[in-house]
């Protein structure tokens, strides 16, 4: 399997994910804030939309077509 099929497949598989789930949230680690001298620590809300599964399952089919054509 080459790399072309490869990155198809994952494309295929977390496309689906999104899509599945109506998108995916997730959090990550923001800046902290110093107020007063309490130290507080902050999170970041990141969301990947349905719109993004759907761009990466029509991007993997076209690579997967793509890569099977013999030239």
């Amino acid at each position: 399997m080459n790399p072309k099929m490869t990155v198809a497949v994952v494309m295929i598989v977390l496309g689906a994910v999104v899509l599945g789930y109506s998108g995916i949230s997730f959090r990550s680690r923001g800046e902290p804030v110093d107020v007063l001298g309490v130290r507080i620590e902050t999170t970041r809300r990141h969301f990947i939309p349905p719109v993004a599964g759907a761009i990466a399952l029509a991007g993997g089919l076209v690579l997967l077509v793509m890569g099977t054509k013999k030239a």
